[in-house]
């Protein structure tokens, strides 16, 4: 058996999960379901409900690789739809603060969501891309996906709070920015085209 969840709120929703028997893939898709409940909760300006079911949905969803393992159900395809759906909940969720923004007519914020939302895009698919032109090293950088998702849900949890989340979503736009161009860069110096 692979190793667990030791303590606290992980190690109750792995007991959960585990005695549920479901699978890994249906793990990850209601992790997704989750984010999409809280972006539609940030719609609604319930910023803290938002940022709670934000949270308990990043436990949930990060628990299907353990549970592939723990059942022996690793699979490409729950890979594959694990990473997908990563993807497209930061969508989600930077979509509809980005929405909350333009309705406050604060279109700096609009625009650092947009940066934000294709900054991350970046750094994912630089690594990715790089790691299927078989050049390591490329996961460096401030603004990992665990990174980008605590800044998120600080953006939720504090979106009632004047200025706050819109000066979040700059410094979230601006260290995915740095990021993005950081793993370029590490790729560029471990290619092979380097002097080209």
């Amino acid at each position: 058996m692979d190793s667990q969840p030791s303590g606290g709120a992980a190690a109750t929703v792995w007991r959960i999960v585990d005695a549920s028997r479901i699978t890994p893939n249906t793990v990850t898709v209601l992790g997704f379901l989750g984010i999409c409940a809280a972006a539609v909760l940030a719609l609604e300006r319930l910023w803290v409900i938002s940022a709670l079911v934000f949270v308990a949905s990043g436990l949930v969803d990060s628990l299907d690789g353990l549970l592939a393992r723990h059942q022996g159900r690793v699979t490409a395809f729950g890979a594959f739809l694990d990473s997908t759906l990563d993807r497209l909940a930061e969508g989600v969720i930077l979509g509809a603060i980005g929405i909350t923004f333009a309705q406050d007519g604060i279109d700096w914020a609009v625009g650092a969501c947009f940066v934000a939302l294709t900054a991350s895009f970046l750094v994912s698919y630089a690594r990715a891309r790089a790691e299927g032109l078989g050049i390591p090293g490329s996961s460096g950088g401030l603004m990992g996906r665990p990174e980008r998702l605590v800044i998120v849900g600080s953006c939720l949890f504090m979106g009632g709070v004047g200025d706050v989340t819109p000066v979040l979503m700059g410094v979230l736009a601006g260290l995915s920015l740095i990021t993005a161009g950081h793993r370029v860069l590490l790729v560029w110096s471990a290619s092979d085209g380097r002097g080209e």
